[in-house]
C-alpha cells in the first residue's frame, strides 16, 4: 500500500466536496472544506514529502465559466511538482499532451472513452495512440445501483452500462498504467469505506490501483490494507488534516509504510 496524495479542484479552488453531491449546472457542490492556500502549495508539500503519483482532478466542465481559473490553478500545481502528479478532468487525445508537457507523470480519463455508456475501445485506442499506455491512468470511478457497482462519467453524474468486475478491469489494464476508483457513494463522507469495492480490487491486483472514498480513521486503513491484500493504494481526502479532517499526513505516511 502507498498513500497517494490528492488536489481537487473546483470553481477555481482547491476544496474537498461530498462526490456524489457534484453539480455541473451551477457549478454547485456540497463542500466539506476550502482551502485558503492554492493548488501549487499543496503540490509543493508533496514533493518536500516526496510524495508521487497523487492526482489533480479538475472538477469543472470545460464549459463551465470556472474552467479556466481551475486550469490555471492545476497548471501551477503541476508546475510546482513535474513529474510528481497525475492530472485528470475533461482529458481527451487532443488535450492530453497540453497537460503532459505542463508536468504531468500521467492523464486520468474517464468519461472520454464512454460513449452511451459503454466502452469505446477504438477511443481508447486513440488515447494510448496519443499518450502511451504506459502514461494513461483510468478513473473507473464507481456508485452502486441495483445491487451492482456501475463506472460513472461526466463528474460522476452519469451512470454507464459497465461495471466494475474483475472481467472489466482484465479488459481495460491492456490499455493503461493504473486504475484510479473512487468510490463515490461515500467519497467525502468521512464514514468508512466501501468494503466490496476495496475487496475486489484487492482480488484482482495485476496493475497498481489507487482506491479513494469514505477513509476517516487508521481503522479503515487498516481495513482497507487487509482487504486489498496490501496492494491497494489510498487517497485520504477530508479526512486528513491538511483538508482540516483529524488524520495527521506524517502518521498516515508511517502507516503506510508499514505502521499498524
Amino acid at each position: 500500500m502507498e498513500f497517494r496524495p490528492c488536489i481537487d479542484i473546483h470553481n477555481g479552488c482547491v476544496k474537498q466536496i461530498v462526490g456524489g453531491s457534484l453539480k455541473d449546472k451551477g457549478d454547485l457542490a456540497q463542500e466539506n472544506y476550502v482551502s485558503a492556500q492554492d493548488a501549487a502549495y499543496y503540490a509543493r508539500l508533496y514533493r518536500e514529502y516526496g510524495i508521487k503519483k497523487g492526482h489533480i482532478i479538475m472538477l469543472n466542465p470545460v464549459g463551465s465559466p470556472y474552467y479556466g481559473e481551475t486550469k490555471k490553478q492545476a497548471a501551477a500545481a503541476l508546475m510546482a511538482y513535474p513529474g510528481g502528479m497525475q492530472i485528470g478532468g475533461g482529458i481527451t487525445p487532443d488535450n492530453a499532451s497540453e497537460f503532459l508537457d505542463a508536468g504531468a507523470s500521467h492523464v486520468i480519463v474517464t468519461s472520454y472513452v464512454f460513449q452511451d455508456g459503454q466502452i469505446r475501445f477504438d477511443r481508447l485506442d486513440e488515447l494510448v495512440r496519443a499518450v502511451g499506455q504506459d502514461r494513461l491512468v483510468l478513473d473507473l470511478s464507481v456508485r452502486k445501483k441495483d445491487g451492482r457497482y456501475l463506472i460513472v462519467t461526466d463528474r460522476w453524474q452519469k451512470y454507464t452500462k459497465e461495471e466494475l468486475t474483475e472481467q472489466t478491469l482484465d479488459a481495460l489494464s491492456a490499455y493503461c498504467d493504473e486504475f484510479l476508483v473512487h468510490a463515490v457513494d461515500v467519497e467525502g463522507q468521512a464514514e468508512g469505506i466501501e468494503e466490496e469495492v476495496a475487496a475486489l480490487l484487492g482480488g484482482w491486483g495485476k496493475i497498481p490501483v489507487t482506491y479513494a472514498g469514505g477513509v476517516h480513521s487508521f481503522e479503515d486503513l487498516r481495513l482497507l490494507k487487509e482487504l486489498g491484500k496490501g496492494r491497494v493504494h489510498v487517497t485520504v481526502g477530508s479526512a486528513l488534516d491538511l483538508f482540516g479532517g483529524p488524520m495527521k499526513l506524517e502518521e498516515v505516511l508511517a502507516f503506510v509504510n508499514g505502521g499498524s
